[in-house]
Protein backbone atom coordinates (compact mmCIF):
# COMPACT_ATOMS: atom_id res chain seq x y z
CA UNK A 1 0.00 0.00 0.00
CA UNK A 2 1.26 3.51 -0.77
CA UNK A 3 2.60 5.43 2.20
CA UNK A 4 1.35 8.97 2.74
CA UNK A 5 3.85 10.85 4.86
CA UNK A 6 3.65 14.39 3.46
CA UNK A 7 0.44 16.18 2.47
CA UNK A 8 0.40 19.45 0.56
CA UNK A 9 -2.79 21.46 1.05
CA UNK A 10 -3.30 23.97 -1.75
CA UNK A 11 -5.05 26.98 -0.21
CA UNK A 12 -6.93 29.00 -2.80
CA UNK A 13 -8.05 31.74 -0.40
CA UNK A 14 -6.30 31.98 2.98
CA UNK A 15 -8.93 34.49 4.12
CA UNK A 16 -11.91 32.19 3.49
CA UNK A 17 -14.28 31.82 6.44
CA UNK A 18 -14.43 28.05 6.01
CA UNK A 19 -11.67 25.77 4.72
CA UNK A 20 -12.87 22.13 4.68
CA UNK A 21 -9.69 21.12 2.87
CA UNK A 22 -7.61 22.11 5.90
CA UNK A 23 -9.94 20.38 8.36
CA UNK A 24 -9.96 17.14 6.34
CA UNK A 25 -6.21 17.31 5.80
CA UNK A 26 -5.90 17.46 9.58
CA UNK A 27 -8.07 14.37 9.97
CA UNK A 28 -6.04 12.42 7.43
CA UNK A 29 -2.70 13.58 8.82
CA UNK A 30 -3.59 12.47 12.35
CA UNK A 31 -4.80 9.09 11.10
CA UNK A 32 -1.82 8.53 8.81
CA UNK A 33 0.85 10.08 11.02
CA UNK A 34 1.64 12.48 8.18
CA UNK A 35 3.01 16.00 8.02
CA UNK A 36 1.09 18.87 6.42
CA UNK A 37 2.28 21.87 4.46
CA UNK A 38 -0.20 24.67 3.80
CA UNK A 39 0.68 26.32 0.50
CA UNK A 40 -0.68 29.35 -1.33
CA UNK A 41 0.43 30.40 -4.79
CA UNK A 42 0.60 34.17 -5.14
CA UNK A 43 -0.32 34.42 -8.79
CA UNK A 44 -2.29 37.65 -9.14
CA UNK A 45 -0.74 39.80 -11.90
CA UNK A 46 0.98 42.96 -10.66
CA UNK A 47 0.93 46.10 -12.72
CA UNK A 48 4.30 47.80 -12.92
CA UNK A 49 4.04 51.29 -11.48
CA UNK A 50 5.98 53.61 -13.77
CA UNK A 51 5.07 56.76 -11.86
CA UNK A 52 7.62 56.31 -9.10
CA UNK A 53 5.33 54.62 -6.55
CA UNK A 54 6.11 51.58 -4.41
CA UNK A 55 8.49 49.20 -6.09
CA UNK A 56 7.35 45.76 -7.20
CA UNK A 57 9.79 44.23 -4.73
CA UNK A 58 8.20 46.06 -1.81
CA UNK A 59 4.67 45.14 -2.86
CA UNK A 60 5.48 41.47 -3.35
CA UNK A 61 7.28 41.35 -0.02
CA UNK A 62 4.34 42.90 1.84
CA UNK A 63 1.75 40.64 0.18
CA UNK A 64 3.80 37.50 0.81
CA UNK A 65 4.30 38.41 4.49
CA UNK A 66 0.55 39.01 4.86
CA UNK A 67 -0.21 35.65 3.23
CA UNK A 68 2.27 33.80 5.45
CA UNK A 69 0.69 35.37 8.51
CA UNK A 70 -2.73 34.06 7.47
CA UNK A 71 -1.33 30.59 6.75
CA UNK A 72 0.43 30.57 10.11
CA UNK A 73 -2.88 31.11 11.88
CA UNK A 74 -4.30 28.07 10.08
CA UNK A 75 -1.21 26.00 10.85
CA UNK A 76 -1.41 26.94 14.53
CA UNK A 77 -4.92 25.49 14.71
CA UNK A 78 -3.65 22.21 13.27
CA UNK A 79 -0.73 22.08 15.68
CA UNK A 80 -3.07 22.47 18.62
CA UNK A 81 -4.74 19.27 17.41
CA UNK A 82 -1.44 17.41 17.38
CA UNK A 83 -0.68 17.75 13.65
CA UNK A 84 2.78 18.71 12.43
CA UNK A 85 2.13 21.62 10.07
CA UNK A 86 4.39 23.93 8.05
CA UNK A 87 3.54 26.82 5.73
CA UNK A 88 4.79 28.13 2.40
CA UNK A 89 3.83 30.85 -0.08
CA UNK A 90 5.47 31.65 -3.37
CA UNK A 91 5.05 34.07 -6.22
CA UNK A 92 4.48 31.72 -9.12
CA UNK A 93 1.97 31.19 -11.92
CA UNK A 94 -0.23 29.70 -13.23
CA UNK A 95 -1.67 28.28 -10.02
CA UNK A 96 -1.76 24.61 -11.05
CA UNK A 97 1.90 24.68 -12.10
CA UNK A 98 2.87 26.41 -8.87
CA UNK A 99 1.12 23.69 -6.84
CA UNK A 100 2.80 20.87 -8.79
CA UNK A 101 6.22 22.49 -8.43
CA UNK A 102 5.77 22.98 -4.69
CA UNK A 103 4.52 19.40 -4.23
CA UNK A 104 7.58 18.08 -6.08
CA UNK A 105 10.03 20.13 -4.01
CA UNK A 106 8.28 19.25 -0.74
CA UNK A 107 8.22 15.54 -1.59
CA UNK A 108 4.44 15.42 -1.14
CA UNK A 109 2.67 12.08 -1.40
CA UNK A 110 -0.77 13.68 -1.65
CA UNK A 111 -2.19 17.04 -2.73
CA UNK A 112 -5.45 18.23 -1.19
CA UNK A 113 -7.31 21.01 -2.98
CA UNK A 114 -10.71 22.50 -2.32
CA UNK A 115 -13.34 22.48 -5.04
CA UNK A 116 -16.30 24.77 -4.48
CA UNK A 117 -19.64 24.78 -6.26
CA UNK A 118 -20.16 27.92 -8.28
CA UNK A 119 -22.79 30.25 -6.94
CA UNK A 120 -26.22 29.29 -8.21
CA UNK A 121 -24.97 26.17 -10.00
CA UNK A 122 -27.16 23.09 -9.81
CA UNK A 123 -24.14 20.79 -10.00
CA UNK A 124 -20.47 20.92 -9.17
CA UNK A 125 -18.43 22.56 -11.89
CA UNK A 126 -14.69 22.23 -11.65
CA UNK A 127 -12.71 25.36 -12.34
CA UNK A 128 -9.89 25.56 -14.86
CA UNK A 129 -7.23 25.34 -12.12
CA UNK A 130 -8.81 22.13 -10.76
CA UNK A 131 -8.83 20.48 -14.19
CA UNK A 132 -5.26 21.52 -15.00
CA UNK A 133 -4.04 20.31 -11.60
CA UNK A 134 -5.62 16.89 -12.19
CA UNK A 135 -4.16 16.72 -15.69
CA UNK A 136 -0.60 17.63 -14.75
CA UNK A 137 -0.01 16.45 -11.18
CA UNK A 138 2.15 13.32 -10.81
CA UNK A 139 0.96 13.19 -7.18
CA UNK A 140 -2.51 11.89 -6.22
CA UNK A 141 -4.97 14.76 -5.84
CA UNK A 142 -7.87 14.77 -3.38
CA UNK A 143 -10.54 17.28 -4.42
CA UNK A 144 -12.63 18.29 -1.40
CA UNK A 145 -16.19 19.00 -2.51
CA UNK A 146 -18.08 18.86 0.78
CA UNK A 147 -17.56 20.25 4.28
CA UNK A 148 -18.82 17.10 5.99
CA UNK A 149 -16.01 15.67 8.16
CA UNK A 150 -14.90 12.09 7.72
CA UNK A 151 -16.52 9.71 10.20
CA UNK A 152 -15.62 6.11 9.42
CA UNK A 153 -15.96 7.00 5.74
CA UNK A 154 -17.02 4.72 2.94
CA UNK A 155 -14.27 4.79 0.33
CA UNK A 156 -15.34 3.69 -3.15
CA UNK A 157 -12.59 2.50 -5.49
CA UNK A 158 -13.53 2.52 -9.18
CA UNK A 159 -11.41 0.05 -11.14
CA UNK A 160 -11.36 -1.27 -14.69
CA UNK A 161 -9.93 -4.81 -14.78
CA UNK A 162 -11.02 -5.03 -18.41
CA UNK A 163 -8.51 -2.25 -19.06
CA UNK A 164 -10.67 -0.36 -21.47
CA UNK A 165 -9.25 2.77 -23.08
CA UNK A 166 -5.69 1.34 -22.96
CA UNK A 167 -5.37 1.82 -19.21
CA UNK A 168 -2.19 0.76 -17.47
CA UNK A 169 -2.40 -2.69 -15.95
CA UNK A 170 -0.89 -1.25 -12.75
CA UNK A 171 -3.41 1.55 -12.35
CA UNK A 172 -6.03 -0.65 -10.67
CA UNK A 173 -3.43 -1.66 -8.08
CA UNK A 174 -2.69 2.00 -7.40
CA UNK A 175 -6.40 2.78 -7.00
CA UNK A 176 -6.99 -0.16 -4.65
CA UNK A 177 -3.84 0.58 -2.69
CA UNK A 178 -4.75 4.21 -2.15
CA UNK A 179 -8.34 3.31 -1.25
CA UNK A 180 -7.15 0.72 1.27
CA UNK A 181 -4.66 3.15 2.82
CA UNK A 182 -7.33 5.80 3.39
CA UNK A 183 -10.01 3.35 4.53
CA UNK A 184 -7.80 1.58 7.05
CA UNK A 185 -6.36 4.79 8.49
CA UNK A 186 -9.81 6.35 8.89
CA UNK A 187 -11.41 3.09 10.10
CA UNK A 188 -13.92 3.18 7.31
CA UNK A 189 -15.14 0.66 4.73
CA UNK A 190 -13.78 -0.01 1.28
CA UNK A 191 -16.21 -0.71 -1.55
CA UNK A 192 -15.12 -1.44 -5.13
CA UNK A 193 -17.06 -0.87 -8.33
CA UNK A 194 -16.43 -2.15 -11.84
CA UNK A 195 -18.68 -1.22 -14.75
CA UNK A 196 -18.73 -3.20 -17.95
CA UNK A 197 -20.74 -2.94 -21.15
CA UNK A 198 -21.95 -6.08 -22.94
CA UNK A 199 -20.17 -6.47 -26.25
CA UNK A 200 -21.95 -7.02 -29.55
CA UNK A 201 -22.69 -10.62 -30.43
CA UNK A 202 -20.31 -11.60 -33.25
CA UNK A 203 -22.34 -12.37 -36.36
CA UNK A 204 -19.79 -14.95 -37.49
CA UNK A 205 -20.47 -17.03 -34.38
CA UNK A 206 -24.21 -17.53 -34.94
CA UNK A 207 -26.23 -17.72 -38.11
CA UNK A 208 -29.37 -16.47 -36.40
CA UNK A 209 -29.56 -14.30 -33.27
CA UNK A 210 -32.43 -15.57 -31.13
CA UNK A 211 -33.55 -14.36 -27.67
CA UNK A 212 -32.06 -17.50 -26.15
CA UNK A 213 -28.70 -16.87 -27.77
CA UNK A 214 -28.78 -13.24 -26.58
CA UNK A 215 -29.47 -14.36 -23.01
CA UNK A 216 -26.63 -16.88 -23.09
CA UNK A 217 -24.27 -14.31 -24.62
CA UNK A 218 -25.04 -11.72 -21.92
CA UNK A 219 -24.50 -14.36 -19.22
CA UNK A 220 -21.14 -15.25 -20.76
CA UNK A 221 -20.06 -11.61 -20.88
CA UNK A 222 -21.11 -11.11 -17.26
CA UNK A 223 -19.20 -14.22 -16.20
CA UNK A 224 -16.03 -12.99 -17.90
CA UNK A 225 -16.38 -9.55 -16.27
CA UNK A 226 -16.93 -11.14 -12.86
CA UNK A 227 -13.85 -13.34 -13.24
CA UNK A 228 -11.69 -10.34 -14.12
CA UNK A 229 -13.20 -8.33 -11.27
CA UNK A 230 -12.58 -11.03 -8.67
CA UNK A 231 -9.08 -11.63 -10.01
CA UNK A 232 -8.26 -7.95 -9.57
CA UNK A 233 -9.42 -8.18 -5.95
CA UNK A 234 -7.72 -11.48 -5.16
CA UNK A 235 -5.12 -9.83 -2.88
CA UNK A 236 -7.66 -7.74 -0.98
CA UNK A 237 -10.04 -8.48 1.87
CA UNK A 238 -13.02 -6.74 0.29
CA UNK A 239 -16.19 -8.73 1.18
CA UNK A 240 -18.44 -9.93 -1.62
CA UNK A 241 -21.19 -7.63 -0.37
CA UNK A 242 -18.90 -4.64 -0.99
CA UNK A 243 -18.03 -5.58 -4.56
CA UNK A 244 -20.27 -3.90 -7.11
CA UNK A 245 -20.28 -5.31 -10.66
CA UNK A 246 -22.61 -3.36 -12.95
CA UNK A 247 -23.56 -3.69 -16.60
CA UNK A 248 -23.69 0.04 -17.25
CA UNK A 249 -21.55 2.93 -18.48
CA UNK A 250 -18.82 3.82 -16.00
CA UNK A 251 -20.26 7.23 -15.25
CA UNK A 252 -23.69 5.81 -14.42
CA UNK A 253 -22.30 2.96 -12.31
CA UNK A 254 -19.91 5.09 -10.23
CA UNK A 255 -22.55 7.71 -9.49
CA UNK A 256 -25.15 5.08 -8.58
CA UNK A 257 -22.89 3.11 -6.25
CA UNK A 258 -21.54 6.28 -4.63
CA UNK A 259 -25.09 7.33 -3.79
CA UNK A 260 -26.16 3.86 -2.65
CA UNK A 261 -23.17 3.42 -0.32
CA UNK A 262 -23.11 7.09 0.77
CA UNK A 263 -19.47 7.22 -0.16
CA UNK A 264 -17.36 10.01 1.33
CA UNK A 265 -14.50 9.54 -1.14
CA UNK A 266 -14.42 8.05 -4.63
CA UNK A 267 -10.96 6.90 -5.74
CA UNK A 268 -10.49 6.74 -9.48
CA UNK A 269 -7.63 6.66 -11.96
CA UNK A 270 -6.64 9.02 -14.71
CA UNK A 271 -4.43 8.18 -17.66
CA UNK A 272 -2.83 11.09 -19.47
CA UNK A 273 -2.42 10.82 -23.19
CA UNK A 274 -1.03 13.49 -25.46
CA UNK A 275 -2.65 14.48 -28.69
CA UNK A 276 -2.23 17.74 -30.58
CA UNK A 277 -0.08 18.94 -27.70
CA UNK A 278 -2.85 18.58 -25.13
CA UNK A 279 -3.16 16.39 -22.04
CA UNK A 280 -6.39 14.72 -20.96
CA UNK A 281 -7.19 12.88 -17.75
CA UNK A 282 -9.51 10.33 -19.32
CA UNK A 283 -13.06 10.35 -20.61
CA UNK A 284 -14.62 8.56 -17.63
CA UNK A 285 -13.00 10.84 -15.06
CA UNK A 286 -13.98 13.96 -16.96
CA UNK A 287 -17.62 12.86 -17.15
CA UNK A 288 -17.85 11.79 -13.51
CA UNK A 289 -15.91 14.45 -11.63
CA UNK A 290 -18.46 17.24 -12.01
CA UNK A 291 -21.38 14.95 -11.17
CA UNK A 292 -20.16 13.48 -7.88
CA UNK A 293 -21.04 15.46 -4.77
CA UNK A 294 -18.59 13.58 -2.55
CA UNK A 295 -14.82 14.07 -2.44
CA UNK A 296 -12.80 12.60 -5.30
CA UNK A 297 -9.27 11.20 -5.13
CA UNK A 298 -7.56 10.93 -8.52
CA UNK A 299 -4.43 8.78 -8.85
CA UNK A 300 -1.94 8.18 -11.65
CA UNK A 301 -0.14 5.12 -12.96
CA UNK A 302 3.39 4.81 -11.54
CA UNK A 303 5.14 5.79 -14.76
CA UNK A 304 3.34 9.10 -15.23
CA UNK A 305 5.71 12.05 -15.78
CA UNK A 306 4.50 15.63 -15.50
CA UNK A 307 5.25 18.25 -18.13
CA UNK A 308 5.31 21.09 -15.63
CA UNK A 309 8.72 22.87 -15.72
CA UNK A 310 10.72 22.74 -12.50
CA UNK A 311 11.69 26.42 -12.46
CA UNK A 312 9.25 28.87 -10.87
CA UNK A 313 8.00 31.77 -12.96
CA UNK A 314 8.11 34.33 -10.18
CA UNK A 315 5.88 37.40 -10.20
CA UNK A 316 3.44 37.83 -13.07
CA UNK A 317 4.24 41.41 -14.10
CA UNK A 318 1.98 43.41 -16.37
CA UNK A 319 3.08 46.71 -17.89
CA UNK A 320 0.13 49.08 -18.39
CA UNK A 321 -0.30 50.56 -21.86
CA UNK A 322 0.95 54.14 -22.34
CA UNK A 323 -1.58 56.91 -21.81
CA UNK A 324 -2.70 58.49 -25.05
CA UNK A 325 -2.48 62.30 -25.23
CA UNK A 326 -5.75 64.17 -25.60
Amino acid sequence: MPAIRRILVAIKDPQAKSLPSVAKAGQLARALGAQIELFHALNVPLYVDTSGGDSVRNRTKVQKAHCLNQLEQLAAQLRRRGVEAAIAAEWDFPAHEAIVRRATRAGADLIIAECRARHGAATWLLRLTDWELLRHSPVPVLLVKTARPYRRPVVLAAIDPGHAHAKSTKLDDEILGMGTTIEEAMRGNLHVVHAYLPTTIPASRYQTITPDITTRWLAEVKKTAAERFNHALRKTNVPRTQRHLMAAPSQTAIEAVARKTRSAIVVMGAVSRSGLGRIFIGDTAERVLDKLSCDVLVVRPPQFATRVPRATRGVHLVVPPPAWPF
